[in-house]
Order: C-alpha cells, then structure tokens, then sequence
C-alpha cells in the first residue's frame, strides 16, 4: 500500500513521504536519482533554492512524461531577496508555473516577519504556489509569525528524530492545535549520524518483532506522531525500503513509548561514535589484509605448480 495523504490546513492534499535533493545530493546533478524516485512511486519531490538542484528536478519531471497534476513538488525560499523574484526563478529553472508549497527555508531570512509573510501570502493568492509554509521554524518563530499571518503556514519542515523529539513536543502541539503540518527531515540521525546510542536496542527489537529494518521502524515511529517524512537515497533499494513502511504493522504503544524514552536520554558520546567508527574502519581493514594474503598465498602456489 503506497504512502497516502493528509489534508492541510488550506484544503490541499499534501503526500506525507518525499523524496529530497538536499542533503549529500546538494551542487549535484539529481536527474537520474529524482527520476528514479518517481519510478519507485515517490509522487512528492522536495527542492530549495540553496540546494542548487532545482534545474535538475525539472529535467526529471519532464523525463518522467508523467502529468503535472501527478507530482507533488515543495521548493524553498533560500536566500534574502524579494520572495516573489526567488520563486520565478524557481519556477523557470524547474518548468514549472506553480509549485505545490513553497516554504520560508530559514526564519533569519524574514527581516520583517509581517511584510515577508505577506508576499508569501500574496504569491499563494496570485497562483505561483498552492500552499505556503515554513522550515526549521522553532516555536518561538512559529507563535511571532502567527500573530500577523492572514494565511497560517500550512507545514514546517524541521530536523526530527527520537533524540530532539523531547524538545519539540512543545511545538508538535502548538503545530497540532494550529492544523500546522509538521514534515521531518534527519529522521534517521540515530542512525547515520548518532549511532551506537540508547535508541538502538529498542530500534533493534522492535525490528526484529516486525521483521523490518531500523530505518522502517525509525520512519514508522516518525508517522506515530502525525509527522510526514523527506528521505533520500540514491539506492533503489533502499528506496523501496522507505516505501515499504505502510505495509508494515504498526508499533506497539509500548514500543512507541520505548523508543521516546531512550531517545530523551540523548544520543552517544562522540568518544562512542569514534569507536564505532574505529571498529568499522579495522574490520574493513582486516578483511582486505585477509584477501590480501589470500591473493599472496594463491600468487605462491601459482608459482611453484608452474
């Protein structure tokens, strides 16, 4: 069963997992990468100015040959300017004339939050995209904007993973109490960036109830709390791994509760991240040294059966 939808707070439909071209895939030609999203069932493709990858999106949507109506696509309002120059440009580098959502990428770049927000409003009114919102928005940010929006900001896109989750509960809420779509980028951060922490055990276990993978059970915990996900990879593979998460059965409210837990009590030193790694670089060592003898010893036989 592919990942669905949820109604945003403006009426539009919005695709709760998407593909991102930001990340490693920033200053980088995406084209085959985004084409290969969309192949695997990605409707919803993520963007910004800063990443530089917006010309490619467009190549791989007018590659695809697939409708406009059938793709999803999120860009963002990157560098100080005028908002309305930013998103033409935008629009010209992807091909597009509108874009489903176009967020505010950093509250720094609102000098003004009244006058800044009301250019967005008025690029959503005018058509050039259907929804607007906000990235990387805390709370604080969130309540200033609120008090002068005409037009609530439909999503915020933020860094969430079990070990800040703790300090976003306060916004998750506020997002709630407000119809505010909250979407999740650096889920997997237990993962790749933090490994060797408290959430890894009860990651694991949860996994192996599940006959799923840590990524799995990170993202379907992430779809717990109501929150949509941006992911990226340049795996097949693991591209249909991500997909693969609405087919799985759901976390218990224990293990949903487990992997909070563990997650407040913060992620590993960086002495343990270091040893991992460290680990990883012998292991990796050892079994090239074991090969290489191999290859010396089969090198010697070689020369004294000849």
């Amino acid at each position: 069963m592919p990942f669905g939808t949820v109604t945003l707070n403006d009426g539009n439909e919005f695709p709760v997992i998407a593909f991102g071209t930001g990340s490693a895939m920033k200053y980088k030609d995406v084209t085959d990468y985004v084409g290969q999203a969309i192949d695997n069932g990605f409707s919803h493709i993520d963007t910004a100015q800063f990443y530089q990858t917006e010309a490619y999106v467009g190549l791989a949507i007018k590659e695809s040959g697939l409708s406009r109506s059938s793709l999803y696509i999120t860009t963002k309002y990157s560098f100080h300017g005028s908002p309305r120059q930013a998103i033409q440009q935008s629009l010209n580098k992807i091909g597009l004339s509108y874009v489903d959502l176009y967020l505010v990428h950093f509250p720094s770049l609102f000098s003004d939050f009244e006058s800044g927000w009301q250019e967005f409003e008025k690029m959503k009114k005018d058509g050039l995209t259907r929804s607007i919102g906000v990235s990387n928005f805390n709370l604080e940010n969130l309540q200033k904007l609120m008090k002068i929006a005409v037009t609530k900001p439909a999503v915020n896109q933020i860094s969430f993973h079990p070990y800040n989750y703790a300090s976003h509960k306060a916004m998750l809420e506020y997002c709630a109490k407000h119809s505010i779509t909250v979407e999740a980028y650096g889920s997997l951060n237990s993962i790749t960036r933090n490994p060797g922490g408290p959430v890894d055990a009860v990651v694991n276990a949860a996994a192996k109830r599940l006959g799923a993978t840590p990524n799995q059970v990170i993202f379907s915990w992430v779809r717990s709390k109501g929150v949509a996900i941006v992911t990226t990879s340049r795996s097949k593979e693991r591209l249909q791994e991500y997909l693969a998460v609405e087919d799985l059965p759901p976390l218990t409210a224990e293990e949903i509760t487990a992997i909070e837990d563990a997650g407040a009590k913060g992620p590993p030193s960086r002495l343990v991240i270091a040893r991992l790694a460290m680990q990883h670089k012998f292991e990796r060592s050892s079994y090239l040294v074991m090969w290489l003898v191999i290859a010396i010893m089969f090198g010697f036989a070689t020369f004294f059966m000849f």
